[in-house]
């Protein structure tokens, strides 16, 4: 009795997850992001197969070629632009619900094929079909999480996608490191099943009911995730001012719609910050490093076990982004974005300078080194340039632009992706792991002046705003 009267004043609390208000927010998040989750996994499993792939440990019958390595590592941002434009291009015609049901269907195919797998072939269609899970999660989960959240809890419920991500990038480090090569895909690929019949359990997001015309079942689902009677006076006229804003919003939309509302000056602005906010996420390394993060403690010139490094990077990439969930609603976005890039920068420099020195010099007596400072860059990355990116990206841009611009420009990040996860082995091989770091740390800290000076606070920001 006294434990339930302590949580009482928490489960009243309206920021509080698990308020009566937000618990449905909250939980339909987590079944969504089953789906990220799984994709990290997939990332995560995909990083020590393919340094193990150029072993003689290999667990396939046929050899892996570097060349088909980087291949392998790259083909996920093709797919990736494939999976944003059929999300971007379906969303809005058959609805949140329909594209995230089929988001299972590639990646069933991705783990067949990993388990069948004859050629290098395989891996390569597979690696494309994980792609396409990933690249379209990216475009509807961001959409489907900000049109159930209310404003006050929507940065930290946006901030769970890369959250779930990064936990099944650990967990894929953990697997593919202690299950055997084909003992792991016949129990994964229960994941997107699990994730299908999840998403039965909930409805259409009231936005894309409204815009449709469907108004009983719009309130119908606005008093789902919002956890309110019929009877509620309040909940009713909330729901008369959100169809009546939305409704306006699209008349204006299909009447003045054209294509000056993306010259405008607050546009301009908006593709710049967007702009900087993909070259930082994708320049700094960040994926790079946790794709090939096996590969790069190998030549660190580290003491350490490389399956325990790469554990330890899993779990403190989960960390930074569940601290991002914490602060990004409490602190506004900008201050973790100044953060993440400023101390980025710094050890990406210092990673650079260390493994400089040590191809030099025996340095074998602080071979624990490139874990702290790859340890205190992950955690960074993930408080701020990662964790906060998509919610930013969708608060950046004016609404009657918004749909479209968030589409086009996860698409561009998509594409950067195929060409860092390309371009970086290459880099490394022709400049060493050093100069290529210096270089990420070059742009890391160009990102952070120009947020200094021309980003702007998102926290709080409506989503009917211009």
């Amino acid at each position: 009795m006294t434990f339930n009267l302590r949580l009482a004043p928490l489960f009243d609390d309206p920021s509080c997850l698990l308020s009566a208000r937000n618990r449905y927010q909250f939980l339909v998040t987590l079944l969504v992001n089953i789906a990220t989750f799984s994709h990290g996994l997939g990332v995560g499993w995909m990083s020590p197969v393919m340094r193990d792939l150029q072993t003689s440990q290999s667990p396939l019958d046929f050899a892996v070629l570097v060349q088909e390595i980087s291949w392998i590592g790259s083909l996920v941002g093709i797919g990736s632009v494939m999976g944003n434009l059929l999300a971007g291009t379906l969303q809005d015609r058959i609805g949140r619900k329909m594209v995230m049901f089929g988001i299972a269907i590639p990646y069933s195919i991705f783990w067949c094929l990993i388990y069948f797998v004859q050629s290098v072939e395989y891996l390569y269609v597979g690696r494309l079909m994980a792609g396409m899970t990933g690249g379209a999660c990216y475009v509807v989960l961001p959409t489907f999480i900000s049109e159930i959240a209310d404003t006050h809890i929507r940065g930290r419920l946006g901030s769970m996608i890369l959250l779930s991500v990064n936990t099944g990038v650990l967990t894929g480090y953990i697997v593919s490191t202690t299950v055997s090569y084909f003992t792991a895909p016949p129990f994964i690929i229960a994941l997107p099943v699990c994730y299908f019949i999840c998403n039965f359990l909930f409805p259409e997001t009231p936005h894309h009911l409204i815009r449709k015309g469907k108004f009983a079942a719009a309130e119908k689902s606005f008093r789902f995730y919002k956890n309110i009677k019929s009877e509620d006076i309040k909940a009713v006229r909330e729901f008369e001012e959100l169809k009546s804003a939305l409704t306006k919003a699209q008349a204006e939309s299909d009447m003045s719609f054209n294509y000056r509302d993306f010259i405008t000056r607050p546009a301009f602005k908006a593709y710049a910050s967007a702009l900087t906010l993909l070259i930082c996420n994708q320049f700094s390394g960040s994926f790079c490093i946790t794709t090939y993060l096996s590969d790069i403690f190998a030549a660190s010139h580290t003491t350490l076990d490389v399956g325990m490094c790469t554990i330890v990077i899993g779990v403190l990439q989960i960390v930074g982004n569940y601290v991002t969930t914490l602060l990004c609603d409490k602190y506004g976005r900008r201050i973790l974005m100044l953060i993440s890039t400023s101390g980025a920068a710094v050890c990406l420099a210092t990673f650079g300078c260390f493994t400089f020195f040590a191809s030099r010099n025996d340095l074998s007596v602080v071979g624990w080194l490139p874990l702290v400072i790859l340890s205190f860059y992950v955690f960074l990355c993930n408080i701020g340039m990662v964790g906060c990116l998509f919610v930013v990206l969708v608060e950046l841009f004016p609404a009657k632009i918004r749909s479209a611009c968030v589409s086009t420009f996860v698409v561009i990040l998509s594409s950067t992706v195929f060409l860092t996860l390309k371009i970086f082995p290459i880099c490394v091989a022709v400049w060493g792991i050093s100069v290529t770091m210096w270089c990420c740390s070059v742009i890391t800290f160009s990102c952070f002046l120009y947020f200094s000076f021309y980003l702007e606070e998102t926290r709080g920001k409506s989503l009917l705003e211009a």
